[in-house]
């Protein structure tokens, strides 16, 4: 996968360096700020002075102007130059000695210090350990023993530091810190010279090619590997980068982030560090010198110099975008972090991201798509803007400059497929809805719900009204035409309500519910209206459409008033009386609500108990007008039911009216004698269901309903009154002994055993009476029992209150008016007093009622007469 990273520049030419000489070879560069030094193998120094240029389309040119050069009074060629800034000197090796000249005149320095001989290469410690700014420290492989010798270089001496042996002669170093990167005859090594540590790296061959060792970092160096690789070292001997595979014959190498460039004797090679691909292949012919001079690519053929000069990244970025190379861009995105500033690479970093979004998002590669316009931070409207009409009218956006992608909208990218059109939409609502889940919407909430809204309509997608019932920005004015359009009119009335248009949406659903509009959203809409009415807070909305409501289904329509809380704002309550008034046109509406008042509320006011209590009548006497039939007769079960529910729950209606209705009718005998109690009438009620009705059952039920606990007494009498009725021989039928005996056996615990032994007939068999009388006499043994152990605790409080009074009896109470008493507090006004246990004096009226509240003296109050 190609990509131009870097282009080829001349800097010096062959004329300008040697002119007609054709055996002119340069041996060497060093290129230091503006000037280049080349040298060559006659023994010369030429110093050049460099101008960059930048002309149309951001190319780069050098104008290069020959400044002077030296000749070094030798017959050997210049092997090596470095220059030393801080110095300002040039260090040279020349027929096996190092020199120091001065960089601007090329002259050596006059000391006779100054000079090493006995060099076969030399390098230069680009990570100093020395604290001294005007010091330069060197690496030298010496030619006349297996060592390595460290130096440093003043302005005017060079001083040897210290050596080191080696196993091998060394063939060529590099220096970083303390770490000597060193390829001797058989392998690479790495030395510390401060500690004389060593690491051995892998081997390799020096006959067959020679070895090439590059500093591209702190304690990191890049190393000619054996089959054509290009290993990464550190100076712990590991390697935490991928191996690059180069040519076998590579002469020269270099790193400028993030490439490795090579150069063999055809062609310069550019390898990416980042995924160790090959990016760009350059024809160089007869190359033999690359160097990297403070982030200058320098290359040299035997005749001439030429520049490397890298493409921005950015640019680099932009043709691997432009080719659809999402992957390397961004690798290569994430390999430039350490170049660029972090405010820069951020803003760089999120772009890239985003139009690395777009372009899969054109492949509909979804999924990667999301995922970089997420980490990009997208602004959602660049992605809503392709689709077309999605934007409110009133949005103000415009889109990125550089725009982020080639496309105008959806048609063009989708090129009119609708299958295409379809996922792309179902893509962009998935989007917007974790979007606006995740509240990542950079504050653009308007535009993404009114988009979400419009997508939502057009797909009939459920969750519509997910978002209409949810808090949501949809801008009405945008909405309202796309919902009708798109015949969604249940959730344009929602719209309207949320925007706080009650009155709006009541009547587009009123029209809906009437047929005038067609939306199938909600089948059961009329019970929603209502729904939505009984919690409305706008009463004059409710009263306009409560007759629309009543008209269509009173027994729905009552819910307006039925389920309206109770609780609301005392401008959204209903007076109950209003309510019924209005109703009384609607007598099942009017029935409905009276039974929530009377039976839900339990409202305590006589005018809508005796309301419902009349309206129940009359159901049930048109009932009982209607021919018998099974439905009729279910019907009329049911209002009875309702009716005699009434009248024995409830103690307001008017029973003197309800009486005048129904008195006479006999199929009503059971309410004739509810009404009868409730007037105090028990023993006309109980003849009505005993002798009329009768209904034993009936009449024990009344006898238990007629008495309440307030009244325990009056049950009594009631059952009493009934065993009369039973044994009365002056009514139709004579003594009803059956019913007697039972009533006697089942409800033996209301009647008094002593008073009913006096009123049967002596002539009954005490074996009829049996269940009655073993459960009185028990009765009456557990009462007795009772009051005799409540007796014995009296007797003992009293026996105790005897004996402390005595063990106080004796010594003298004092009493004044200022002392208090121990249960009142307030002192005494006179000398009477009562003594508690202990000799404390208290008033005698607190004394009495001390004893009053005793549970004793409780117990005797509430035992019986055998006590």
């Amino acid at each position: 996968m190609s990509v131009k990273a870097f282009e080829l520049v001349p800097v010096v030419e062959r004329e300008l360096l040697s002119g007609d000489k054709a055996r002119i070879v340069i041996e060497c560069l060093e290129c230091c700020g503006k000037y280049l030094y080349v040298g060559t193998n006659d023994c010369f120094i030429h110093h050049f002075l460099l101008e960059e240029q930048t002309i149309a389309k951001g190319s780069v040119v050098y104008l290069s102007q020959k400044l002077q050069q030296k000749h070094l009074g030798l017959k050997k060629a210049v092997s090596e130059l470095k220059a030393a800034s801080a110095l300002e000197r040039l260090i040279v090796l020349c027929d096996a000695t190092i020199y120091v000249h001065d960089m601007l005149s090329l002259e050596v320095v006059p000391s006779g210090s100054a000079k090493i001989k006995g060099v076969l290469s030399f390098c230069v410690n680009e990570n100093p350990v020395s604290a001294d700014p005007f010091c330069v420290e060197l690496g030298v492989i010496s030619s006349r023993r297996r060592a390595v010798q460290i130096y440093t270089v003043h302005e005017d001496r060079v001083q040897l530091v210290k050596e080191l042996s080696t196993p091998q002669q060394p063939c060529a170093l590099s220096l970083d810190g303390y770490f000597l990167c060193l390829a001797l005859t058989s392998q690479y090594m790495i030395l510390n010279y401060s500690t004389g540590a060593s690491q051995d790296l892998f081997p390799y061959d020096s006959e067959e090619r020679k070895p090439i060792i590059k500093r591209i970092g702190r304690e990191e160096f890049l190393l000619a590997a054996p089959g054509g690789l290009g290993m990464f070292a550190n100076a712990e001997g590991m390697s935490q980068r991928a191996p690059v595979n180069w040519s076998e014959n590579v002469v020269g190498a270099a790193v400028c982030f993030p490439y490795v460039v090579a150069l063999d004797e055809g062609f310069v090679t550019v390898h990416s560090m980042l995924d160790q691909q090959l990016k760009q292949t350059l024809s160089f012919r007869d190359g033999h010198i690359l160097q990297d001079f403070e982030g200058k690519l320098v290359l040299a053929s035997t005749k001439a110099v030429y520049m490397l000069v890298p493409l921005p990244l950015e640019r680099q970025i932009q043709d691997l975008l432009a080719g659809n190379r999402v992957d390397e861009a961004l690798t290569l995105t994430e390999g430039a972090r350490r170049n660029i500033p972090k405010d820069r690479f951020q803003i760089l970093h999120k772009r890239i991201l985003q139009q690395a979004g777009f372009i899969q998002f054109g492949q509909l590669q979804f999924l990667e798509a999301k995922e970089h316009f997420r980490k990009g931070q997208l602004d959602v409207r660049e992605l809503i803007s392709l689709y077309p009409l999605l934007l409110p009218a009133s949005s103000s956006f415009a889109r990125c400059h550089p725009p982020l992608h080639p496309f105008a909208d959806l048609n063009q990218l989708t090129q009119g497929d609708q299958e295409k059109v379809q996922r792309c939409k179902r893509f962009l609502i998935s989007y917007l809805h974790e979007e606006r889940s995740s509240e990542g919407q950079n504050g653009f909430r308007e535009e993404v719900d009114t988009a979400l809204l419009k997508l939502y309509a057009e797909a009939h997608h459920e969750s519509l009204l997910d978002l209409l019932a949810s808090d949501n920005a949809c801008q009405l004015a945008d909405s309202a035409p796309w919902l009708e359009k798109h015949h969604k009119y249940f959730a344009l009335g929602l719209l309207y309500h949320y925007n706080g248009q009650d009155a709006s949406a009541v009547q587009m659903w009123v029209r809906v519910v009437d047929g005038d509009l067609q939306d199938p959203t909600r089948s059961d809409l009329f019970e929603y209206v209502v729904d939505f009415l009984s919690f409305c807070p706008n009463l004059d909305l409710v009263w306009k459409h409560a007759e629309w409501a009543l008209k269509r289904d009173q027994t729905i329509g009552a819910q307006i008033f039925t389920k309206r809380p109770v609780d609301g704002d005392q401008g959204s309550k209903m007076n109950p009386e209003d309510v019924v008034t209005y109703l009384q046109k609607h007598s099942h509406a009017l029935l409905l609500y009276l039974e929530h008042l009377v039976l839900d509320q339990h409202v305590q006011k006589e005018k809508f108990h005796s309301q419902l209590a009349l309206l129940y009548t009359e159901r049930v006497l048109a009932l009982l007008s209607q021919p018998s039939s099974p439905d009729q007769a279910l019907s009329l079960g049911q209002a009875r039911s309702k009716l005699q529910r009434l009248l024995k729950e409830s103690s307001l209606y008017r029973v003197q009216i309800l009486l005048g209705k129904i008195d006479g009718v006999e199929q009503l005998l059971v309410e004739q004698a509810t009404l009868r109690g409730r007037l105090g009438e028990h023993e006309r009620a109980l003849h009505i269901l005993v002798h009329q009705l009768r209904d034993r059952s009936a009449a024990e039920d009344y006898c238990s309903w007629a008495s309440t606990p307030q009244e325990p007494s009056l049950g009594q009498q009631l059952f009493h009154l009934l065993l009369a009725t039973y044994l009365d021989p002056d009514v139709p039928g004579g003594v009803d002994t059956v019913a007697a005996v039972d009533l006697l056996n089942r409800h033996g615990n209301m009647f008094d055993a002593v008073r009913v032994l006096g009123i049967l007939p002596e002539g009954w068999s005490l074996q009829l009476l049996r269940p009655f009388l073993t459960a009185a006499v028990r009765k009456n043994a557990h009462e007795q029992r009772t009051a005799q152990v409540a007796l014995g605790l009296a007797r003992s409080e009293n026996l105790q209150l005897l004996h402390d009074r005595l063990k106080t009896r004796g010594g003298p109470v004092l009493v004044s008016e200022k002392k208090g008493c121990q249960l009142c507090h307030n002192t005494f006004s006179e000398p009477d007093c009562v003594c508690l246990p202990g000799g404390v004096p208290v008033h005698t009226h607190c004394a009495a009622q001390r004893l009053q509240d005793s549970p004793a003296k409780r117990r005797l109050e509430n035992g019986s007469d055998h006590t």
